[in-house]
């Protein structure tokens, strides 16, 4: 990796969002990600593909991202940030290739775009699920992650698992294809009835303004986008239960199918920054904990 003191590595977590700056920092970027080639040129597939090499030689990586504090995202002064492009810069930089460039899109687009070359990998801290793994090929996880509402100040309901939210006939919101979404359903909850919002400012807004009584997320996400909010605030981490049993997501970088040796090259380098503690010093500015680093490995993971 580059020195972290690298001004063009430099970890920029955002200390205050507003909806306003995070759709003017993607908008502007939008263009960015449209203007250069629409479409990254197509791997052979053969050998694991060739990607990492044809990357190399461009010197530049796109990365598909959502927007979605504090995973990745545009700050207000226009630069890109987030725990999972900072990681990228970190690794991509050991890959040796030399810049990273974000190509945002809705979160529901990003495995699409990845495979129709819109960009060449995902860094969305895109939690690992056996039905992703059937359109792509993740990294391990860098993170592993509990859930977490976000609640009117003082939680009048008493909200704390979805097993509460339920008993209270409590309304849920949560986000664009999060897996929050199947947590609340496994809880009881119809589909129908839970509240969808583009992003998680959109719901912090709707707990705010009181059209719901919580909004689920990942914990990092409740504490990141509650702090500093005189309305609300974050309940503490919870497992959600699918299936009956305790499940925290893991979440990853994602790769085209074809790119074998791509991925496992980023995986290499992600291992060591696990084990000499890199990886959290990198993600810790951005609101993760200790307790949310892992061992979990994809395979693992798309075999739940």
């Amino acid at each position: 990796m580059a020195a972290p003191g690298n001004d063009a590595h430099t970890i920029r977590p955002e200390r205050r969002h507003t909806r306003r700056s995070v759709l003017a920092g993607l908008a502007a970027f939008g263009a960015l990600g449209a203007a250069g080639c629409t479409r990254v040129a197509s791997a052979s597939g053969e050998d694991g593909g060739d990607l990492l090499e044809r990357l190399r030689a461009q010197g530049v990586v796109r990365l598909g991202i959502a927007g979605e504090v504090p995973f990745g995202y545009i700050d207000r002064d226009g630069n890109l940030t987030g725990e999972a492009p900072e990681l990228a810069r970190a690794i991509f930089t050991r890959l040796g290739v030399e810049r990273v460039q974000p190509v945002p899109t809705e979160f529901g687009s990003l495995i699409p775009g990845l495979n129709a070359q819109q960009f060449d990998v995902v860094a969305a801290g895109m939690y690992v699920t056996p039905d992703r793994c059937e359109q792509v090929i993740f990294a391990d996880p860098d993170y592993r992650m509990p859930d977490a509402f976000i609640v009117r100040k003082g939680n009048p309901l008493g909200l704390r698992t979805y097993a509460d939210a339920l008993r209270r006939h409590a309304k849920i919101a949560t986000g664009t294809g999060y897996a929050q979404i199947q947590h609340a359903v496994e809880a009881g909850f119809k589909e129908n009835d839970l509240v969808i919002v583009p992003d998680q400012v959109a719901g912090l807004n709707a707990v705010e303004s009181g059209r719901v009584d919580l909004f689920a997320a990942t914990a990092v996400t409740a504490r990141m986008v509650a702090r500093g909010s005189a309305k609300a605030e974050s309940t503490k981490p919870f497992v959600a239960l699918v299936d009956g049993r305790p499940k925290a997501d893991g979440g990853a970088f994602a790769f085209r199918p074809t790119e074998t040796r791509l991925r496992d090259a980023f995986n290499a380098e992600l291992h060591k920054m696990r084990r000499s503690g890199e990886l959290y010093r990198i993600v810790r500015p951005f609101g993760f904990t200790e307790a949310e680093m892992t061992t979990l490995t994809a395979k693992e993971l798309c075999r739940r």
